[in-house]
């Protein structure tokens, strides 16, 4: 016997799938930006990824593009709303804000925005997993469908030259970088970017937690290496900033649901 006919399927345009905003004015997408700065500092300080005051996230501004938004000096990333950000110019000099900005730091990331016009947000912290990857000089494998997406797609910055604060040093880094989406700084942590604060947050979630199952796998034994055709298949599937945003957003939902002081 035949049970009951089910009920049609419902039109994929009645289902809601999240992309990228578009904007009306240049406030809204700064506005935007900047809510989206303030969450991933928070998710950044709730997963320990801050040291100190080492570690930052910048957002370049829409209007104004060689300035950028950064998280202010000496402020815990857990306590960051949108009204703390800080807004600075390429050379580091505070035009909108009340706080200081890690002038060492903020000379990499300047550097950087300043060689690859297409990235909006660049993120650097000093995260236990990263580091240590960068200890040994290694870049990521290719042993999982995660690490893939930065297969070929990342680069090693093969020297340590004490704490950057000097504009060739920040030349240098960018440099090393490319047209890549990250970098791992030798002896220092990991670096990437992206075409949104929620595509570059998002590769620094995912390489962080590369870094730890590389490292875990090798304590471990020998990790199986996914071959090349197959490693820049999925790089190709799962590689780009879109993929990062789509992949960011359950994160962003949560940390704005359940903080929504950040947005203050």
């Amino acid at each position: 016997m035949h049970g009951p006919t089910p009920p049609l399927p419902l039109p994929t345009d009645r289902l809601q799938f999240a992309m990228p905003p578009m904007h009306e004015s240049l406030d809204d997408e700064r506005r935007h930006r900047k809510e989206r700065l303030a969450g991933a500092l928070r998710i950044f300080g709730r997963l320990g990824f801050e040291d100190g005051v080492s570690g930052h996230i910048t957002a370049r501004d829409p209007e104004y593009s060689n300035c950028f938004w950064v998280n202010p000096f000496g402020m815990p990333f857990k306590h960051v709303t949108v009204s703390d950000l800080v807004l600075a110019n390429s050379d580091g000099q505070v035009i909108e804000g009340r706080y200081h900005v890690n002038q060492a730091a903020f000379t990499v990331h300047a550097q950087v925005h300043a060689a690859r016009h297409d990235v909006v947000a660049v993120a650097h912290c000093h995260s236990v997993h990263g580091r240590a990857l960068s200890a040994l000089g290694e870049l990521l494998d290719p042993i999982t469908q995660e690490s893939c997406a930065f297969y070929e797609d990342h680069a090693l910055y093969d020297a340590y030259t004490g704490v950057a604060v000097d504009a060739d040093e920040g030349r240098r880094i960018a440099g090393a970088l490319g047209s890549r989406k990250a970098l791992v700084l030798r002896n220092h942590g990991l670096l990437t970017v992206g075409d949104s604060v929620d595509a570059a947050a998002w590769w620094f979630l995912s390489m962080e937690r590369s870094a730890q199952v590389q490292l875990t796998a090798k304590a471990a034994g020998r990790p199986l290496l996914i071959d090349h055709k197959l490693a820049a298949a999925t790089r190709e599937q799962l590689g780009g900033d879109l993929v990062a945003w789509i992949n960011y957003q359950p994160v962003w939902q949560d940390v704005s649901r359940s903080e929504p002081d950040l947005l203050s």
